[in-house]
């Protein structure tokens, strides 16, 4: 039992069209989940979160063990609970976020570290990490799995790799909760044959859900699509497939087309707060001068509540000045601008236009030289014959 089901209701070419289902619901996929680090999407309420079309959210254990404390959580009834949040919840192992710390002592037993520098030092171990994600409660929690840097030699990547999936049993066998779903995590860094292994040596645990770890560390795009490609095909077609911390907009896109349903990421939300916006003509920064008299709303083709009653130049102003509001308008937008692109991808393969949606997306959001690094190939796709945009994009094109 794991209180998890997937429905795989349509392909098209390597894309997936589908459906989680939780104790708390059900999430369509190709899926985004904004990260709710701390039990919350920084400068968004819950309420705010449900209108942008976001079906489940992230918890991270590292942070949340720090504080207030996972026993705290449990005590006050959860994270659902604590954060107001009734629909999914997934929470990562607390694996990348340790490994990412100065002065990790990496044992088979499991990490030890400090939480900051001169403190008591903390283990961590696969055992720990499984029970500290228990007493907060996710619908989808993650196995507890060593995350290399990039670059690496091989023979570290071979190591963690192993590791990973000796970790991955323990995980298993410390989990006491039947309404839980542990996703494992394949690894192998770079290198084509390991992450061949990782895979092959992930699936073999019969678990409800993988994810591909280990990406989105500095490595190249195309390095990032090669360990999808490497991967994909031996994740089993039944499961749902997740891409850890991915990403940017076009990476999310060139993923679904090799078959991943779920992607998690900080950038709509960390990108905003510092005024960088996503539209359909790609990223800009709506602090820029020439933006500070601009009456237009952030994208034209957004219905969110900030395009509908804002403008560039009034946001400009928020963030210019530092009033939190500017962060949540922008942050708000951001992430409606990332479900409505999941929601054009979903309908895209129920129509088996996926490739016709993803020539046309890449297209216009992208510009000329990364068009070329992505190797689009063909002419360009008209813009006035054919848009990516979902039924939300009901302003007409004014920039």
């Amino acid at each position: 039992m794991s209180g998890l089901s997937f429905e795989l209701k349509k392909t098209d070419g390597s894309a997936r069209r589908g459906a989680v289902t939780t104790p708390h619901g059900t999430f369509q996929t190709p899926a985004f989940m904004p990260v709710g680090t701390r039990g919350t999407v920084k400068g968004l309420m819950p309420r705010d979160l449900v209108e942008t079309g976001s079906e489940i959210c992230l918890g991270n254990t590292y942070h949340l063990h720090i504080s207030p404390g996972d026993k705290i959580v449990k005590k006050l009834g959860g994270l659902h609970k604590f954060m107001a949040w009734d629909q999914s919840i997934l929470t990562d192992s607390g694996g990348f976020q340790v490994f990412s710390l100065p002065g990790v002592k990496l044992e088979e037993e499991g990490v030890v570290f400090s939480f900051e520098q001169g403190g008591k030092p903390v283990k961590l171990s696969p055992e720990r990490s499984v029970q500290i994600q228990e007493n907060l409660g996710a619908d989808i929690i993650m196995a507890f799995d060593v995350c290399v840097e990039f670059p690496c030699d091989r023979r570290t990547a071979q190591e963690a790799v192993y590791r990973t999936d000796r970790w991955l049993k323990r995980c298993k066998e410390a989990q006491t909760r039947d309404d839980q779903a542990l996703f494992g995590i394949v690894q192998g860094s770079t290198f084509d044959d390991l992450r061949r292994l990782s895979a092959q040596l992930t699936i073999e645990h019969d678990l409800p859900g993988y994810a591909i770890g280990g990406v989105s560390v500095g490595e190249t795009h195309d390095l990032m699509m090669e360990a999808v490609d490497l991967a994909a095909p031996f994740l089993p077609k039944d499961k749902p497939r997740y891409l850890m911390g991915v990403g940017y907009p076009e990476d999310i896109v060139e993923a679904v087309a090799r078959g991943i349903d779920m992607f998690d990421c900080v950038l709509p939300s960390r990108l905003g707060r510092s005024g960088v916006i996503f539209s359909r003509h790609g990223r800009y920064r709506v602090t820029k001068g020439k933006y500070k008299s601009d009456g237009y709303p952030l994208d034209t083709h957004c219905s969110c509540y900030a395009c509908k009653n804002f403008s560039r130049g009034y946001i400009k102003h928020l963030i210019d000045t530092k009033e939190i509001l500017g962060s949540t308008l922008a942050t708000l937008h951001n992430i409606t601008f990332y479900q409505d692109l999941m929601v054009g991808i979903r309908r895209s393969i129920e129509e088996g236009q996926f490739e016709t949606f993803r020539r046309a997306f890449l297209s216009e959001y992208l510009s000329e030289d990364r068009k070329e690094e992505l190797e689009l190939g063909g002419s360009r796709v008209e813009m006035d014959d054919l848009s990516w945009n979902t039924e939300h994009s009901v302003i007409p094109t004014n920039d």
